[in-house]
């Protein structure tokens, strides 16, 4: 009886690392040199059904125009170098580097993840990274009840330059052209804000690039839950051992 009980715990942690591996979508592809240092090319497979690749650099804060005219600039002839591990190659088809989008629309304040502004919102490519890809939690549920346990950017998965601070999108608030939208990696809230005009406004810079990447490795890799995955293996050696030595001494 017990033996069938450790069996089924055994199981059941390998059974579990293997879906945290089946769900994961960030893997580093490489590096780009800028600036006389290099950041992770971050390969996001499934961000809302599209393929990204996200710069681990973040901009020092700055007003709206100034940010799109960074990420803009990392397009110029010479200023990134790419250096993508073996077996990585990406097909960027004609796509640049910019700061992420945004789904635009007339502001609509929640919690529950359906509105464009607010909390829970996955539909933005940041909102999306910061929820379904880090696994990570809005100051409010989707019920609008806050602070909930285990709020903020507690998870950065292979970022390693991510601040828990507000980014501009790319997208601006098409309600009013002095405003774009913005998301706050500290409180996971979505929200606009004044691009110029007032200094204030000075919010940090994050690049992405839309592309395909190819992996002539044989299937494609994916980060592992390793803590998970070594425990899993672990138990069932042990029992396998205990098993073994319980068949010879039954022998």
């Amino acid at each position: 009886m017990k033996q069938k009980l450790w069996v089924g715990m055994a199981v059941g942690l390998m059974l579990l690392g293997m879906s945290g591996v089946a769900g994961a979508t960030l893997t580093t592809i490489g590096t780009a040199g800028y600036g006389g240092n290099s950041y992770k090319l971050i390969w996001d497979a499934n961000n809302n059904g599209n393929s990204l690749v996200w710069l681990d650099y973040t901009h020092a804060r700055n007003t709206w125009s100034n940010q799109q005219g960074w990420a803009n600039g990392l397009n110029g002839n010479g200023v990134l170098s790419y250096n993508l591990n073996p077996g990585y190659s990406v097909n960027w088809g004609g796509n640049s580097w910019r700061l992420p989008a945004t789904v635009d629309g007339p502001w609509s304040g929640g919690y529950d993840g359906t509105t464009t502004a607010g909390y829970n919102i996955t539909s933005s490519e940041m909102g999306h990274l910061f929820y379904t890809e880090l696994g990570n939690k809005g100051y409010y549920d989707t019920s609008g009840h806050g602070p909930q346990a285990g709020w903020g950017l507690t998870s950065v998965g292979d970022f390693s330059h991510l601040t828990a601070f507000g980014y501009w999108s790319g997208t601006e608030y098409a309600a009013y052209s002095h405003c774009a939208w913005t998301f706050g990696m500290n409180y996971g809230d979505q929200y606009v804000d004044y691009e110029d005009t007032y200094t204030y406004a000075a919010l940090d810079g994050l690049a992405v690039r839309s592309g395909q990447v190819t992996y002539s490795g044989g299937a494609t890799p994916t980060p592992e839950p390793a803590t998970m995955l070594l425990l899993g293996t672990g138990l069932a050696g042990l029992i396998g051992g205990r098993m073994k030595r319980r068949r010879g001494l039954a022998a």
